[in-house]
């Protein structure tokens, strides 16, 4: 079960020739969703070749490098012919600010777009999986994001199943499925005899723009990674609070704090364009398990097991 992440623009503010303005595309076996959609963001998608084939976008806030990119990407999916609806999510004041940005101009898109506010709780629900939001601490409304798989079945014990009598084919798969069965003899065979504990599955979290705070530290809690903003440097510490933004120091505290398997950072000021390794030092001050996100930096996340 595939779970990929593509980071397709990783500055803060303002876009530089290295650096995009905020976008995250993560597939999820068939499914692909959109993290923020900045200006430019439909050009990255080509360029480092995610598709268009989206399932939903979700804003983590309406600052316009988060946002803006949206306008031309649904009118380029409305040349392409789409006509499957497409899912848009975002904090309030989402319900009344997005259909006046998706509408903007006079061509009339050729695809419906579903409009959902959300401030917290379970935003969409897929095959397997779901995606949380959970309010952030920014200068306007805003919410980061947690795509949290469902648990899955423990490891089949071929072994000890075939010493319960079961024989093998169809019904080894309905044990494993969480199904009892039947033998011959008229004996039943619980899964509990023959599969273990169910295994959890991946858990990824997505700040957003934030200082930092306990909301992101709860839902990021145990998690295999974080994608953390990490807009300044530890020089920077006194407008970091004054932006609502964080260090990458603080980042890392974050994480660390959480427990979490793997920390990116991305948002970067323009300053750091040129060193984000003065970022990562800082960071790894506080937590070894770290990176900064470039753009076009694709993470493939295995299961733990």
């Amino acid at each position: 079960m595939s779970l990929r992440l593509t980071f397709l623009g990783t500055s803060a503010a303002a876009p530089t020739a290295r650096r995009n303005l905020s976008g995250l595309f993560v597939r999820r076996e068939g499914a692909s969703m959109l993290f923020d959609c900045g200006e430019g963001t439909q050009r990255q998608m080509i360029r480092y070749g995610t598709g268009f084939a989206l399932d939903a976008v979700f804003f983590t806030h309406f600052h316009a490098d988060h946002y803006l990119g949206i306008i031309g990407f649904l009118r380029t999916l409305s040349m392409m012919g789409r006509t499957e609806p497409l899912r848009l999510y975002g904090p309030p004041p989402a319900a009344s600010f997005l259909p006046q940005v998706i509408h903007l101009g006079v061509e009339e898109l050729g695809l419906a777009v579903e409009v959902v506010e959300i401030s917290s709780g379970t935003a969409f629900a897929g095959d397997g999986y779901r995606v949380e939001a959970f309010p952030t601490d920014h200068r306007v409304r805003s919410i980061g994001y947690a795509l949290v798989e469902d648990p899955r079945p423990g490891h089949f014990d071929v072994n000890a199943a075939r010493a319960q009598g079961v024989p093998q084919g169809p019904l080894f798969g309905k044990l494993q499925r969480g199904d009892a069965v039947t033998l011959a003899d008229g004996r039943v065979v619980h899964p509990a005899q023959v599969v273990g504990p169910a295994r959890a599955g991946r858990r990824v979290v997505i700040s957003g723009d934030t200082r930092p705070c306990g909301a992101t530290i709860a839902a990021a809690q145990g998690a295999d990674l974080l994608v953390h903003e990490a807009t300044f440097g530890d020089a920077e510490q006194e407008r970091a609070e004054y932006t609502k933004h964080t260090t990458a120091r603080e980042a890392a505290r974050v994480a660390r704090e959480a427990g979490v398997g793997r920390l990116m950072l991305t948002h970067l000021s323009t300053r750091y364009d040129h060193e984000p390794e003065v970022l990562l030092r800082q960071a790894r001050e506080e937590i070894d398990a770290c990176e900064v996100a470039e753009d076009g930096l694709v993470v493939d996340l295995p299961f733990k097991e």
